[in-house]
């Protein structure tokens, strides 16, 4: 995914000298071949979170284009006041980045899981929250928030996230994507589990069970007609996520279903509280419940 970020971002600011790189002293090697091409579009803060928001606010509000990256828990936590205050609430076109969403930074351990931002985030007003799911997705995202005026907060995982599109599609900030249609249950993920979403879909198909995957890639502003579609056409709604479900993709679908009113089966699979434990990304997410064996036992639950 980061990879697929970079090069686009690179492309963009080939082609318009208002996009502007800013860094926390995160990145600073793969943004090598960026620095060098485009010196005058670029700045590495260092290690100083909210001054890099702040900065970003302000060349925004001059007419850039500024896209701020650095890891995701640090971005959201350590420069929320900035977030808040300086972009959200003078809706500045502001793009934050933040990488190593939900537990992809998995052998790191918990103090570099970005596993509470969606539940802080979301209540921000004006802000967009994306979440891509793969490689190309992160290429047609990147797009289209640079074309979106306004404040966006995109998710990126690392760069081991296969790819799941078969073939090119049309992606559309707040429209969610069925990567595989079904009738008996539907499952609704985002980012780097979505793959796994999809594994434990086709193994369920060989078990006649009939699932519907949705990727909601746009977490606010939610496609609330695709939950309704589900609630409507299915009955059985999951959703999972590697990150708290307290006020995450979870919460965000539970809304939609209770103000809908019509009575769903609904489960949510995620985090409850803090994620344990250090080691690849598969093990992490079996240490915290959330890995392909749950997904797969709340489907034949349902």
């Amino acid at each position: 995914m980061r990879t697929a970020y970079l090069d686009t971002l690179y492309e963009l600011a080939g082609k318009d000298k208002r996009v502007f790189a800013l860094l926390a002293d995160n990145g600073i090697i793969v943004y090598d071949r960026y620095q060098r091409d485009f010196p005058k579009q670029y700045l590495n803060l260092g290690i100083s979170e909210a001054n890099m928001v702040a900065v970003a606010a302000g060349m925004a509000n001059q007419g850039k284009i500024p896209f701020a990256y650095t890891i995701g828990v640090f971005l959201a936590f350590r420069a929320f006041e900035f977030i808040r205050n300086d972009v959200c609430l003078q809706n500045q076109n502001v793009k934050l980045i933040g990488t190593g969403s939900g537990m992809a930074y998995s052998e790191l351990g918990p103090t570099h899981h970005a596993t509470e931002d969606l539940s802080v985030l979301r209540a921000l007003p004006n802000l967009q929250i994306i979440t891509p799911a793969s490689p190309l997705e992160v290429r047609k995202a990147t797009k289209a928030i640079y074309e979106h005026h306004g404040p966006v907060y995109m998710r990126l995982g690392t760069n081991r996230e296969p790819e799941i599109y078969e073939k090119d599609y049309h992606f559309q900030i707040g429209k969610a994507v069925t990567v595989k249609d079904g009738t008996d249950v539907t499952v609704i993920g985002m980012g780097s589990i979505l793959h796994d979403v999809l594994e434990v879909a086709r193994e369920a198909e060989r078990n006649s069970i009939s699932v519907r995957v949705i990727n909601m890639h746009t977490i606010k502003p939610l496609d609330k007609e695709a939950v309704i579609q589900a609630i409507e056409e299915t009955g059985k709604i999951i959703t999972i996520e590697d990150q708290n479900i307290t006020g995450g993709l979870g919460s965000a679908v539970a809304e939609v279903i209770a103000e809908y009113g019509k009575p769903a089966k609904f489960r949510r699979i995620g985090l409850h509280d803090f994620s344990h434990g250090y080691g690849t990304y598969e093990q992490v997410k079996n240490m915290n419940g959330i890995g392909k064996a749950a997904l797969n036992k709340e489907i034949e639950a349902m």
